[in-house]
């Protein structure tokens, strides 16, 4: 369904243009879950977003390779073709909730928004959005609709993004660090329903973390992004299990575990892929 073949992208500063990706390649098949994982600052938010080019140019300079969705190259595509993938085809949830939302609109508001803009053949729209609320584990969502952001936690408001975003039924789902804000306990929670969604839509699954801890189980395959390249990709088992880059293996080895009484985390220096 996806694939990201040699692309590079860097950012325009005056005359200087500093490279963010240098050559990223990933593919994903209908149905599959990718995890992206890597540090703040590997490039992995930058690949989500340049996937259906929602990285402003300038001061980002698309300077090579290709995103095919579906067989279609969407770096060549028109904003007008763009327009029908962002949302329909590939939709997004961001890491942050509270600032995704609009504070000041209630939550049927939003979700009805999605859903008029790309599902214009949907009769009745406040079934619909109950339907999803409920889908994403909201109780009693034909009260809680009309709850404005601020009047729910922080577990809640991601479940709501999840709903927004399933809402226009996409092909790909991309979850840009989507329980980062959360506790554990609320984190389980949201992947649980994400993986649960995912098998019954039958959706493809891209998700974006700085944390080896959580895509056990959720994802098939991994790719590990350090200073803007790929420098590890494969089954996730396989990569938990026997990590090839030093990167990799000193990112398994931070993973806290019960009973951990170290004072630092390990650290390595620069390495190249």
């Amino acid at each position: 369904m996806l694939q990201i073949k040699d692309l590079k992208i860097g950012f325009r500063s005056g005359d200087t243009i500093t490279p963010a990706l240098k050559g990223v390649s990933l593919e994903l098949g209908r149905g599959e879950t990718l995890a992206v994982v890597g540090e703040s600052g590997s490039g992995k938010s930058v690949t989500a977003l340049a996937i259906t080019r929602l990285l402003a140019s300038p001061p980002a300079v698309y300077q090579g390779g290709e995103i095919l969705f579906n067989g279609r190259d969407l770096l060549k595509a028109s904003d007008t073709e763009l327009r029908k993938v962002r949302g329909r085809k590939i939709a997004y949830i961001f890491q942050e909730p509270s600032t995704s939302l609009n504070p000041v609109y209630s939550i049927r508001s939003q979700i009805a928004e999605m859903i008029r803009l790309h599902r214009p053949e949907v009769g009745d729209i406040d079934a619909e959005i109950i339907r999803w609320l409920d889908a994403v584990g909201i109780v009693d969502p034909s009260q809680r609709f009309h709850d404005y952001p601020h009047q729910l936690s922080g577990g809640m408001q991601q479940r709501v993004m999840i709903a927004m975003a399933l809402s226009a039924c996409p092909d790909l789902l991309i979850a840009d660090e989507p329980t980062t804000a959360l506790d554990v306990t609320i984190q389980k929670q949201i992947l649980d329903k994400l993986r649960e969604l995912q098998r019954d839509l039958g959706m493809a699954v891209m998700i974006i973390t700085h944390n080896f801890a959580i895509i056990r189980g959720l994802a098939r395959h991994v790719a590990v992004m350090y200073r803007g390249e790929v420098v590890e990709y494969g089954e996730t088992d396989r990569v938990l299990r026997e990590p090839r880059h030093p990167y990799t293996r000193a990112l398994i080895a931070c993973i806290p575990r019960l009973g951990d009484t170290r004072q630092r985390l390990p650290t390595i220096e620069s390495v190249t892929a």
